[in-house]
């Protein structure tokens, strides 16, 4: 019998294709690392820095150290355990090659090595091998946890692309070295867009890592310009609270913290109020943030509001005729970090985003509500300042309730109730409608006259919109832009908002490309921040980008988008024609089209916040009431922009 070829469109054993060790990473970066933009890039760093912090929560390491090198190499170091260098019994050969070049292999799957532990799911070191062109790793056991045997020697592997190019040798060294492991890779350039690392990402980062892990210093060096940073927080989360509210008026100036083991488990609580408007709140479990909160969230606002409530109508602030405070009125103006450090998390989803375990709730309820009741006990004068605090929330949130039943409405499928500016889209499917939020009526009436009627709706608005930063809930919904904007997108806002009702799957602000247009934009993007972080999330909001010149040579047209782009375009051109675009309402109807509003000609900027911290803490310092931040913002971004107006 003869093999014949499988006839086409079959699907045989032959259609099955293994990829051998470390080629599945290579072959589909993505889903081990997420992008292979620089948020990939740099995730490479933090998957070895998680390792390192790894040894910090097991208390065996003070000391994380990342090195940016000018070669276009970065470097790790702790001064922990150091990874063994003794042959592990499944693979037959050392640990530090198995960590290196085998998935999920590691201390943390209930070998001992670790207690507590964060990274992605055990893949981190030999999926940064496998993207790198090059790495070696360089291993001084500690004679503690591995034995005398290796003293006095240092352990050195080298690698490329995944693959072991020499044994793991030991060899004599001279003088004094402490134990630990340093890992120095070079990103693979046919993997990754940019191989440039960003010295303030890896910054903030490591920042962030030293709040979560007290007494723990980290340091950045990047030897391209020489740039240097330390961070060392003996305080913890307890720093983090302040270092958010640091431009901020406190109502207790000492943040109410708390640390305690309830069965095994670490819970660590920071809490700081101060005079504004909005919640932030943020959660850590093993040092991973879960931005979508989960068990021990749930425990920290059911604790908060009770005892809170407790405590106003045991100190007669609340009345007996007066209603409960809400979870809405005692997180107005809260700031607060939440972080638990468990053997056995249990994540919901790859990314690690939201928090499993059920008994964390409990246990989070039952250490937080002990602490804030003794706080408030002993500092009566923090207990009224922040009740009162809430019930002017409380009282605000009534006046906000009403005034949002005026602007709440069914979906354009249910009723024809549609803001009257409103030009709407034919399509009423959502993932094809667009909605373009355009500054001034002679700006909207070329958006209108341009756009393509089939899935592109227009809402033109006149003037800058109401500070959201600077005005409570109810004032602000008694802004007609605001109103309008809400009538036409069907979600709601805040507790209330519902992304499944949103009826345009891109909201795009378009705004002339001059000082005021950005100012309001930014006015705008705290809005949806603030009101309708979903939006956000879910990757629905844009940014339009027009064009500010309009220059010819001839017949040669070409649209311009910053003063940068004209001067390279006029050197060396003869009879240069320039028509600068002081606002969207000078330029026709064909033009914004061309250049602002056709999808296979247009750029936009999608709205995305990596780092939610940082996010609140920048619209604050831009929006907020007091000037000094804004002035100290202002001074430290002068240089990056050419026009800023706040």
């Amino acid at each position: 019998m003869t093999n014949q070829p499988a006839p086409q469109g079959s699907y045989t054993a032959e259609n099955i294709q293994v990829l051998e060790g470390l080629e599945a990473v290579r072959r589909r970066p993505g889903m081990y690392i997420g992008t292979t933009d620089k948020a990939g890039l740099h995730h490479l760093i933090k998957e070895l820095v998680d390792n390192a912090v790894d040894e910090a929560m097991a208390g065996y390491c003070d000391r994380v150290e990342v090195i940016i090198r000018a070669d276009g190499w970065c470097t790790v170091t702790d001064n922990g355990r150091g990874i063994p260098v003794d042959i592990q019994k499944q693979t037959g050969r050392t640990a530090v090659e198995t960590v290196m070049t085998v998935l999920h292999a590691g201390g943390k799957f209930g070998g001992g090595g670790y207690k507590v532990s964060g990274g992605l799911h055990g893949v981190g070191a030999s999926v940064v091998n496998a993207l790198s062109e090059d790495m070696w790793v360089e291993v001084v056991p500690s004679e503690e946890a591995q034995g005398t045997q290796h003293r006095g020697k240092v352990y050195r592997q080298q690698y490329a692309k995944g693959v072991p190019q020499t044994e793991l040798t030991g060899t004599p060294y001279i003088g004094e070295r402490h134990s630990g492991t340093i890992v120095s890779f070079k990103p693979d350039h046919t993997i990754f867009e940019s191989v440039d690392f960003d010295f303030k990402i890896e910054a903030e980062r490591l920042r962030q890592y030293a709040y979560l892990t007290k007494g723990v210093w980290f340091h950045l060096f990047d030897e391209r310009d020489g740039n240097e940073t330390n961070y060392y927080f003996e305080g913890g989360i307890k720093s983090f609270v302040r270092h958010l509210n640091r431009e901020r008026e406190a109502l207790n100036f000492e943040p109410i913290y708390v640390d305690r083991e309830v069965d095994g488990n670490a819970v660590e609580v920071a809490i700081q109020y101060n005079d504004g408007y909005n919640e932030a709140v943020f959660t850590f479990a093993n040092s991973i943030n879960t931005i979508d909160g989960g068990s021990h969230l749930t425990g920290f606002r059911t604790a908060l509001t009770r005892v809170l409530n407790d405590y106003a109508r045991k100190a007669k602030i609340l009345k007996d005729q007066d209603p409960n405070l809400t979870g809405d009125d005692v997180r107005e103006g809260l700031v607060a970090i939440v972080s638990v450090k468990l053997p056995e998390p249990q994540f919901e989803g790859q990314t690690k985003t939201r928090l499993g375990n059920p008994e964390v709730a409990a246990q989070v309820q039952q250490v937080l509500a002990e602490a804030l009741s003794q706080h408030l006990e002993e500092n009566p004068s923090d207990g009224r300042k922040i009740i009162e605090k809430c019930i002017t929330a409380s009282r605000a949130r009534e006046a906000a309730r009403k005034a949002r039943d005026l602007v709440q409405r069914k979906s354009a499928l249910e009723s024809g109730s549609l803001p009257g500016k409103l030009a709407d889209c034919s399509t009423r499917d959502p993932e094809e409608a667009e909605l373009f939020i355009v500054e001034g009526d002679s700006a909207g009436g070329s958006a209108k006259g341009g756009r393509d009627r089939r899935f592109q709706a227009i809402l033109p608005l006149f003037g800058k919109i109401l500070n959201v930063e600077k005005a409570r809930p109810d004032k602000m919904l008694g802004h007609e832009a605001i109103r309008l904007i809400i009538s036409a997108l069907g979600t709601g806002i805040r507790e209330t908002f519902d992304l499944a009702k949103l009826r345009y799957h891109k909201v795009i602000i378009m705004s002339d490309a001059d000082v005021d247009g950005a100012h309001i934009r930014t006015l705008w993007l705290t809005f949806f921040y603030r009101n309708m972080p979903q939006l956000i999330e879910g990757g629905h909001l844009y940014i339009a980008q027009p064009p500010l010149y309009r220059a010819a040579v001839g017949k040669n047209v070409n649209y311009l988008y910053s003063d940068q782009e004209l001067e390279l375009f006029s050197k060396g051109k003869k009879n240069v024609s320039v028509q600068r675009f002081k606002g969207l309402g000078e330029m026709n109807a064909e033009q914004l089209w061309e250049t602002t509003m056709r999808p296979d000609t247009r750029t936009m900027l999608q709205v995305m916040v990596k780092d939610a911290a940082d996010a609140d803490m920048v619209f604050y310092e831009l929006m907020g009431e007091e000037v000094a931040p804004r002035r100290k913002f202002i001074q430290a971004h002068a240089t990056q922009v050419k026009n800023l107006d706040v």
